[in-house]
């Protein structure tokens, strides 16, 4: 197809709308929606003829960039943080560990060199951010697994991205010695570590102090916050990746003005970037080079999924707190997608020999990883059970929407069971002067807030306060 840039935009909305419905078709069907996006991108490259890898791999380090933001401000950081070693073990020790595993039995199936057989192990060593929130976003398994779990797969690909350089180093007899690539590894987590935590913090105070034009302005604030924390943290030769998440979970859980809106428009963009990304993904792979790696890349599949992840992760948790039960489920959870694939255009921009075979191979896995285990996740924790009671999910949001010059907005209060307002009626409760209930969400139900209303643990106040007393008011209704 001869395209003009007519053509280009018109195939690009064609080709976001089959990516929108597909998802009908997903919960439906019960399928990770990034399977039929990869499925879309590969119909379409029987019309379609596209093979710049570059492009792509911009494209998705960009979609990971907007994806991991997204997630990492939906993180409960009061969950997380009793997670964090177990988390932080699965992203390094986990990950070593399968790319060392997977990478030996990838050595003899696809008759490569060892440091070829590891570069694909470092290759599919992680598991993917876009698909594991995607998957466990809307499931009710229990808050310390899908937190682990999350926590994993946002921090990961940087140990990924960096076996995955060293290797395609040490293959074109680049890299350093042994030492300086230790070295290398502690700076790019630590300043990634750093970078993060001064960037969230930064953005926090940025989004809160500015008077901006247009409320719609502030969710693009803090995007380009997280794309910039990105960019300058990779300049400096650290983890840009790490640095996003962490940079996201802090903002996330801080106090944040216009939180909605930002929430709401993230959500749709990772969406949207999801959607372009696993389409283009699915567009450079063409299906009858994947007919000619079917056996291997489904022996190393099943071995990934039943051999080289669990070992990594019953060793990285050894001593751990989670049981016997809840390790088989994190190990059948260890879902590949969008980063294995973006990182296997590296071998194929360095030049490496067999990069063609090594990308056809590891976007087979990824499909067969995405389609098995994201396929039977909810089933299998309820076997196991692992289910919890579902999260309250308050089916109703308020927002103040002015053009930002106003010193007043609404803020949202969850009312925790056992505090001293719970029981309490409103006539009862001394607010600042110029604060005001505007609603009560209890349930699914919208309460119009009166003098004799009864407050009760579980209830969600909007409130109406001056921004200069926001905390003032969330501590009142703290106690």
């Amino acid at each position: 197809m001869t395209f003009t840039v007519d053509t280009a935009i018109f195939v690009l909305s064609v080709l976001l709308i089959i990516g929108v419905a597909t998802t009908k078709f997903s919960s439906r069907l019960g399928l990770p929606s990034l399977v039929l996006f990869i499925g879309v991108g590969m119909l379409a490259s029987q019309y379609i003829y596209f093979d710049n890898a570059k492009i792509t791999q911009l494209v998705g380090i960009l979609a990971l960039i907007v994806i991991l933001f997204e997630g990492g401000m939906q993180t409960k950081w009061k969950t997380m943080r009793t997670v964090l070693p177990a988390a932080a073990s699965l992203a390094t020790i986990g990950v070593l560990l399968t790319t060392v595993g997977i990478g030996v039995v990838a050595k003899f199936v696809l008759d490569l060199s060892w440091l070829e057989g590891m570069l694909f192990g470092a290759i599919v060593g992680s598991t993917d951010a876009a698909a594991v929130f995607a998957v466990l976003g809307n499931k009710n398994i229990k808050p310390n697994i899908t937190s682990t779990l999350e926590a994993e797969s946002g921090t990961n690909d940087p140990m990924a991205v960096f076996l995955t350089i060293t290797f395609i180093s040490l293959i074109q007899a680049q890299a350093g010695p042994f030492i300086s690539l230790v070295g290398e590894f502690f700076w790019q987590m630590g300043i990634g570590l750093l970078v993060g935590l001064i960037m969230g913090r930064v953005s926090v105070w940025a989004i809160n102090k500015i008077n901006l034009d247009s409320s719609g302005l502030y969710p693009v604030l803090a995007m380009g916050f997280a794309i910039f924390t990105y960019a300058f943290t990779t300049a400096i030769g650290a983890s840009g990746l790490l640095a996003v998440y962490v940079m996201a979970v802090l903002v996330g859980n801080m106090d944040l003005t216009y939180r909605h809106s930002i929430f709401r428009f993230n959500e749709g963009f990772a969406w949207m970037m999801q959607i372009c990304m696993f389409i283009l993904l699915g567009l450079l792979v063409f299906p009858n080079q994947l007919r000619e790696v079917i056996w291997q890349g489904l022996l190393l599949a099943l071995i990934l999924m039943f051999v080289a992840r669990p070992i990594g992760v019953y060793i990285s948790l050894l001593f751990s707190q989670f049981n016997a039960k809840e390790k088989l489920f994190i190990s059948w959870a260890g879902l590949r997608g969008a980063v294995p694939i973006v990182l296997a255009t590296y071998p194929l921009l360095a030049g490496i020999e067999n990069a063609d075979l090594l990308f056809n191979v590891v976007f087979f896995v990824v499909l067969l990883s995405a389609l098995f285990q994201g396929a039977t996740l909810t089933p299998f924790a309820e076997k196991l059970k692992l289910v919890g009671p579902k999260a309250l999910q308050v089916p109703h949001s308020l927002e103040l929407v002015s053009i930002g010059k106003t010193n007043t907005e609404i803020i949202e209060i969850v009312i925790e069971p056992g505090t001293k307002i719970d029981g309490a009626e409103l006539k009862n409760v001394e607010l600042p002067t110029d604060t005001l209930i505007t609603a009560v969400i209890r349930g699914e139900r919208v309460i119009t807030p009166r003098g004799d209303t009864f407050i009760q643990g579980g209830d969600v106040l909007y409130v109406l306060v001056s921004k200069f007393k926001r905390e003032k008011i969330k501590s009142l209704f703290r106690q």
